[in-house]
């Protein structure tokens, strides 16, 4: 009876050893995987893109290549022509105008202003002197600096005036502000990282003293005043545009608009200075009820002092639009742009003709992410899509702004790059993306689709990635790749592109993975947008599981196995799907998540959940529901993450452990919030997590990635 017991179980072992054999995967499984990443699926792509080396009357040259070989070519508007040239060789010349990597240099490229023991100078850049322009910035008070919370750098903030005479900064007041800490790794004594890091909540935040800088004879000019919050209207930092953000200058520098915004986002005030006396008049303000935004990528303001009038910006009607302004009184002339869509960037104001143009999102037939380019007059009369073709459309204008470049493209549909004038008239097309060659190596591209958000009645739009062979037998685990914003969302950019991260590199493996753009994501209307306001843990988790669910019934996954993972935001989404749907999610990747809340800087918190009297943080916090987590989870942080402090992963950690839950941890010593060249490894061990816990199978042990960063 024995013999025969240990037989029964020998042979049970064996077939048990047997089918786990069958279940590792390979090396060559990896490479396959790999060579789905963009730094592989570029080379084999022709036509890709068009990066326009502009010439005088708005002719250009541009080279493309085909298979390796590389082809230029002449394009003339007036003759309406595109000729192959000799011409021209090398690609795109960057252009420089002469001044220092943290220097602005002024419009007539003659000066430029840095920044020098908190003190502002200006150079003459053909001579190199330097003139001192003020005289009173300190440790902590200095002027034009941008390195409060996450953000911090040597290069001064501020805007010229047009005639290069003046500019517009402030002092930045952050003496009575907390500091962040963070240590290095290292043999010996570690050194300390200290910073100005506001926190939801605190009583001192920074704050900024407006002032105008006369450039040529050295006088600072202060805005008549109190000091403003450290906030601006498009996001988190007051440099988001990459100038400082809310400047308008009249032309001839006598006055500058700009717009003041409440700590807590909700108020904003649209305010006109002397430039020469710090005088300042109160033009109009607006108050909303979450948090005002003043568009999607861009600031969509403009101050017109030749008309005296204002454009703003508001979603006063549920929809992003614009409305004209009298800059006399601050009333409103009349609403220029009505309907459900969305103005996301305001690109060129003609005030000669009294026309605006801009890129709006909802109106395509297809995606209401897709984004089309228009024309309107000031009036709200002759709204005309400029690129009425279906997808999503990028423009850029030629230098008089007479003409732009289109590329349109859908996530699925390769761009298509066509050359038109400001009136939408077809001038010529340039080029048509070809991925014949990459089709021909395995390569497919992701499926768009559409299902219901949780409420049963909301269209969310996402895309799926499958595996490019596939068992008709067989269902599939499902990887949700997750970042619910509310500033962005999991998709990013609507518009073609062959890779998206490793989403089908994880598919090869083995995955069905999808990427759902979710309640509260922006480029909707301000109602969608707002739907998580006040509880940013919602985090569009109910979303992602009725979509997976009606997913289901699609395509073959299996809703037992249904991983998760995301970076930062997506980290954060990731810890409270584990703990708070763990009989859904069963394994998910938390990189570099903001935990906590009231660990992150305070701008973001105080915008998107409003400020912590008025919103419950601590219900929010991923560390106390740690105790519910069922499934495998992977916490992973930079131990130099400036911008997401590693402590938000140690609250959770030490949640965990108190709760007497296993979980893996990858830590990386000295990166920051993201983890640079070890970015591959963290790939790897991602492939391997998803591979091992989800799949069931065994990966290659330590697979080195080939990637042009990997070591």
């Amino acid at each position: 009876m024995i013999n025969k017991y240990w037989l029964t179980v020998t042979a049970c072992a064996l077939a048990i050893t047997a089918n786990a054999q069958q279940k590792a995967l390979t090396v060559k499984d990896y490479e396959r995987a790999e060579s789905f990443m963009a730094y592989n699926t570029a080379k084999y792509i022709d036509h890709a893109s068009v990066q326009p080396n502009w010439l005088d009357g708005d002719k250009f040259w541009y080279s493309t290549k085909t298979d390796g070989t590389e082809q230029t070519f002449l394009v003339d508007p007036v003759k309406k022509s595109k000729t192959l040239t000799t011409e021209y060789k090398g690609g795109a010349m960057p252009f420089r105008r002469g001044g220092g990597r943290n220097e602005v240099v002024s419009p007539d490229g003659k000066k430029s202003i840095l920044i020098k023991d908190y003190n502002l100078f200006v150079k003459d850049i053909a001579s190199g002197k330097l003139t001192q322009l003020t005289t009173d910035g300190v440790k902590d008070y200095g002027y034009a600096t941008d390195n409060a919370g996450w953000k911090h750098s040597d290069a001064p903030i501020l805007r010229w005036s047009p005639d290069s005479k003046k500019i517009a900064t402030f002092q930045q007041d952050q003496r009575n502000s907390s500091d962040m800490y963070l240590v290095t790794t290292n043999v010996g004594a570690p050194v300390l990282k200290a910073w100005k890091y506001p926190l939801p909540g605190d009583k001192q935040i920074a704050t900024i003293r407006r002032v105008v800088v006369d450039v040529e004879n050295p006088k600072v000019v202060s805005l008549n005043i109190p000091a403003d919050q450290h906030r601006a209207t498009l996001s988190d930092d007051i440099s988001s545009s990459g100038t400082f953000d809310d400047i308008d200058w009249k032309a001839d520098g006598s006055e500058v608009a700009f717009v003041s915004t409440s700590r807590d986002h909700k108020n904003e005030k649209f305010r006109i200075a002397n430039a020469t006396t710090g005088a300042v008049r109160e033009v109009f303000e607006e108050t909303v009820k979450t948090q005002f935004e003043s568009g999607q990528g861009a600031i969509n303001w403009r101050y017109l002092p030749a008309s005296k009038e204002i454009i703003w910006y508001s979603e006063r009607d549920n929809w992003g639009h614009l409305y004209l302004y009298d800059a006399t009184n601050g009333k409103v002339k009349n609403q220029i742009t009505k309907g459900d869509f969305v103005i996301t960037r305001l690109l060129k104001v003609d005030e000669k003709t009294r026309t605006l143009y801009f890129i709006a999102n909802g109106q395509d037939k297809i995606n209401p992410y897709f984004g089309h380019f228009y024309k309107i007059g000031f009036d709200g009369k002759k709204l005309t899509d400029l690129t009425p073709e279906t997808g999503n459309h990028i423009v850029s204008f030629s230098p008089s702004e007479k003409y732009f470049i289109d590329s349109y493209s859908q996530p699925n549909v390769p761009n298509v790059t066509l050359f038109k004038s400001l009136d939408g008239k077809l001038i010529t097309e340039l080029e048509k993306a070809d991925v014949t060659r990459l089709a021909a190596t395995g390569w497919k591209a992701p499926t768009p689709v559409s299902v219901k958000a949780k409420d049963g009645k909301t269209d969310i739009y996402g895309l799926v990635f499958t595996p490019t062979k596939m068992d008709a037998n067989q269902k599939y685990p499902v990887i949700d790749y997750i970042y619910p914003g509310p500033q962005g969302g999991s998709v990013g950019s609507w518009a073609f592109s062959a890779s998206r991260g490793d989403n089908q590199a994880l598919a090869e493996l083995g995955f069905i993975v999808v990427v759902i753009e979710g309640t509260s994501n922006p480029d909707r209307s301000k109602s969608f947008h707002d739907m998580s306001y006040g509880n940013m843990a919602e985090n569009t988790l109910p979303d992602q599981i009725s979509a997976i669910k009606q997913l289901a019934a699609k395509y073959p996954i299996d809703t037992t196995k249904v991983g998760i993972w995301g970076h930062s935001g997506g980290g954060f989404a990731t810890a409270t799907a584990m703990f708070r749907y763990p009989d859904f999610f069963k394994v998910g990747i938390a990189e570099s998540g903001n935990h906590d809340n009231r660990n992150y800087e305070d701008d973001w918190g105080e915008r998107y959940n409003g400020l912590i009297e008025n919103a419950d943080y601590e219900a929010q916090a991923n560390q106390n529901y740690a105790k519910y987590l069922k499934g495998k989870l992977m916490l992973v942080h930079g131990m130099m993450d400036d911008n997401v402090p590693p402590y938000n992963t140690l609250l959770v950690v030490e949640a965990l452990e108190k709760a007497n839950k296993s979980f893996d941890l990858v830590i990386f010593p000295n990166s920051a919030h993201g983890y640079g060249a070890y970015s591959p490894y963290m790939m790897r061990r991602r492939w391997d997590y998803f591979v091992q816990h989800l799949l069931g199978a065994e990966p290659p042990k330590d697979y080195q990635m080939k990637g042009p960063t990997a070591r």
